[in-house]
């Protein structure tokens, strides 16, 4: 979408506009030439900070810890968030990579399915770690990891958003 003025009304006559050229009825959609998400990669300051939250708090399994091959000494590290989907990090030891920030092109945030019964119990587990998060349609529940990446946790199904079918 092209930046035009915060013009609510010029907006959404432009999200009008690109739905009208580009987005096309489910029956007649093409096929993804893609097999599904094999990873999201994030930066990690610390490994086992990051494990800690991520296996603990969010109960996303640990499945490999390696050396990125790319940086020697730095690790490449793995959690299954289901569906054979990965949420992957790499540190940069002596990188200095400085804080997470929201930049264009960069990551918003990562939203994750869950269960809605499995959701209510990772909200409290997040309560319990003392983990500012906000909750939103009683759906949704946003926060940052330990090292400043926006992540959502929603309970409704993959494929939809807030009862829209979106896939």
């Amino acid at each position: 979408m092209t930046q035009t003025p915060n013009d609510p009304a010029a907006r959404e006559a432009e999200r009008q506009r690109i739905r009208g050229e580009h987005l096309r009825p489910a029956p007649d959609r093409p096929t993804s030439s893609a097999r599904g998400l094999h990873h999201t990669a994030l930066i990690s300051s610390d490994v086992e900070r990051t494990v800690r939250f991520y296996q603990d708090v969010l109960e996303f399994p640990l499945t490999e810890l390696i050396e990125n091959r790319d940086y020697p000494g730095s690790s490449h590290f793995f959690f299954d968030i289901g569906n054979g989907n990965l949420l992957a990090f790499f540190d940069f030891p002596g990188l200095e990579v400085g804080p997470y920030a929201e930049v264009l092109g960069g990551l918003h945030h990562v939203a994750i399915s869950v269960d809605p019964g499995r959701w209510e119990h990772l909200v409290d587990n997040l309560r319990k770690a003392g983990i500012e998060h906000e909750v939103h349609s009683e759906v949704s529940v946003y926060f940052r990891d330990p090292d400043g990446a926006r992540l959502e946790l929603i309970a409704d199904p993959l494929g939809e958003m807030y009862g829209t079918v979106v896939l």
